[in-house]
């Protein structure tokens, strides 16, 4: 708490007496056992004029950087800042130009980043300055009240859109045939109008009285109600992760049962060297019976190869499903679990009318978690070979035929596929 010294009235006279004695005392001093040779003492609560709406029992804690530190820190969040906005609006953008990725699984992809992104414009520059000045709240109760509510739903939605990716990709993989005919536009578009939603349903019962936001003169603090908190932090994160987790959890177990139930079949090592196509040449004309034979089994190991083939592409792709969301599941619950655990607590140990914690920790613990919104678009980036591509195109500014050269370079690759899987013929 801030201890503030001052000198007094009291003390004065009370030093004057000591250096020179009168002959007698005045009459208005107090009595000698509040004659102390001590200063007087008194807290920031004295000093604060008493305000019944804005008293609070919080000892705010101010952090206090020098120069090179308000620098490095400054530096070091505004590059975040803009690599998240960069990186997010090049998934929009991507996705609305190339032909290819405007498919109805893409607009989860195009709602998450477009969360991300508002989280970077609209939340990330004030957290910015309040940290630069130590944690004081400089925007006004008015701002305070609008500023938890964009960071609440922007955060929320982009924690709910990875939840609802985990489980259009476990449909997509468990149920190939029936699913896919189900994913149109329209189901996407009420699947991220639900996701919004649910994030405003979090953000507005603060607006609507329910749990009032801590507002007091340079402090922003969302409402520390114990109702609210449970229910906020519960329906934006504990529910999501748990619903992440279980569909990872059926995506690793199917792909396990993939790679057991796929048995691909070894060509042998003579055709591979002596080729299929000259059993046919080995055959005698005059013994059809034996060319027929011979025509029999190449086509049954063609069947078996074609089949192989198959194989082989639903096990790459149940195993890219399942790589893909481990490390999904795995960045989000690495960036955001700390940050919930502390807020969860939070009520409980400090009380409903301020923050105890450790005010470096929680605004560790705070970028910490937005760090999830800068690693979302890398993580699609570099498991989407056509998103990186366009990312690529764009980054050298060649926005010309880009739908072309990525149809080129899907047509290249498909045919090395295919050359790769005709050299066991």
């Amino acid at each position: 708490m801030l201890i503030q010294v001052q000198s007094s009235p009291l003390t004065a006279i009370h030093l004057s007496s000591h250096s020179a004695q009168p002959p007698c005392a005045p009459q208005n001093l107090l009595p000698p056992a509040f004659m102390t040779d001590r200063p007087l003492i008194t807290t920031e609560q004295d000093l604060v004029p008493v305000n019944h709406t804005n008293l609070t029992n919080c000892g705010e804690e101010i952090l206090l950087y020098g120069d090179i530190e308000k620098i490095v820190i400054g530096v070091v969040l505004s590059i975040m800042t803009l690599f998240t906005i960069a990186g997010n609006g090049l998934v929009i953008i991507s996705v609305c130009i190339v032909k290819k990725l405007r498919q109805p699984s893409n607009y989860l992809v195009v709602s998450l980043a477009a969360a991300d992104l508002s989280v970077a414009i609209a939340v990330m520059p004030f957290v910015i300055i309040t940290d630069l000045v130590g944690g004081k709240w400089l925007f006004g109760k008015v701002f305070c009240n609008v500023f938890i509510a964009m960071d609440v739903m922007c955060c929320t939605a982009s924690i709910m859109t990875l939840c609802v990716i985990s489980v259009d990709r476990y449909l997509g993989i468990t149920r190939p045939l029936t699913y896919p005919a189900r994913q149109n536009g329209k189901l996407m578009a009420k699947m991220v109008f639900i996701v919004w939603l649910l994030s405003a349903s979090i953000t507005l019962p603060p607006l609507f009285g329910w749990a009032q936001n801590v507002t007091v003169e340079m402090m922003c603090l969302i409402s520390q109600d114990f109702g609210y908190t449970v229910y906020s932090t519960a329906v934006a994160f504990y529910i999501p992760m748990t619903v992440m987790l279980i569909m990872y959890q059926r995506i690793f177990v199917a792909a396990k049962i993939s790679a057991e139930k796929h048995k691909f079949v070894n060509i042998p090592r003579l055709i591979e060297q002596e080729g299929i196509y000259c059993l046919e040449d080995k055959i005698a004309p005059k013994k059809s019976s034996k060319k027929n034979k011979a025509v029999e089994e190449f086509a049954t190991l063609s069947k078996l190869i074609r089949q192989d083939r198959k194989n082989i592409s639903i096990f790459k792709r149940e195993q890219k499903a399942a790589r893909t969301l481990g490390i999904i599941v795995g960045a989000f619950t690495f960036c955001w679990l700390p940050f919930f655990l502390l807020s969860t607590a939070r009520p409980f140990i400090c009380g409903i009318r301020c923050s105890c914690m450790p005010l470096r920790l929680e605004r560790t613990l705070l970028w910490l978690g937005y760090t999830n919104s800068l690693i979302n678009p890398l993580i699609y980036a570099f498991f989407n070979r056509d998103l990186r591509t366009t990312f690529w195109n764009l980054l050298r500014c060649k926005y010309t035929n880009i739908n072309r050269r990525l149809s080129a370079a899907s047509m290249h690759e498909a045919l090395k596929v295919t050359e790769r899987h005709e050299g066991i013929l």
